[in-house]
């Protein structure tokens, strides 16, 4: 199996995930806006939790079924959020990213979210990204324009978080539906 690769922009490097991330994960993914405005992750975000992740995306690596980075900013190494792609499945993944609080609203999401989708589509050989959030928050939808990507539909009440049925939007990018 090929070993995950070092991918680079100009502010930033997405690097394999470690587990010795899983403090840093829990503390940035800990918090409650994260939690607020994302399908998958939880809150409280109890000790092991970011242990266990990791490990599953490294496995997921492994098994060609995912391909989860550490962002973190040139400068000085510093963890600032996590992307990747997910339900990678013949020609299409799943684009899926989060930022810390700390470090919202300095691009580097839409930075690290145009290097995913080009490796995906360069190195993974991929015809299809897609990716969903919260209709409440259009922050998520934001990157994804920005990288490109066009809004498909809104399903209404397509996901449960704490307990709260929530509205998805929906987008892809590819071959299927460029221009």
């Amino acid at each position: 199996m090929r070993q995950q690769p070092l991918l680079t922009t100009e502010r930033l490097v997405l690097r394999p995930l470690e587990l010795s991330d899983a403090p840093k994960i829990q503390q940035l993914a800990g918090d409650p806006s994260i939690a607020n405005g994302t399908i998958n992750v939880p809150h409280p975000y109890d000790d092991g939790v970011a242990g266990q992740w990791i490990g599953k995306n490294i496995a997921g690596w492994q098994s060609q079924k995912s391909a989860i980075f550490a962002i973190t900013l040139k400068s000085n190494n510093q963890l600032v959020g996590c992307i990747g792609l997910h339900n990678i499945e013949g020609e299409t993944a799943q684009l899926g990213f989060w930022i810390g609080v700390p470090y919202w609203g300095k691009g580097y999401c839409t930075e690290a979210a145009a290097r995913i989708a080009e490796f995906g589509f360069k190195r993974l050989n991929l015809q299809l990204l897609y990716a969903r959030h919260l209709s409440r928050d259009s922050a998520p939808g934001k990157v994804m324009q920005k990288i490109g990507m066009r809004h498909i539909t809104t399903k209404n009440d397509a996901a449960r978080v704490n307990m709260i049925t929530e509205n998805v939007e929906y987008y892809e990018l590819g071959v299927l539906v460029e221009a």
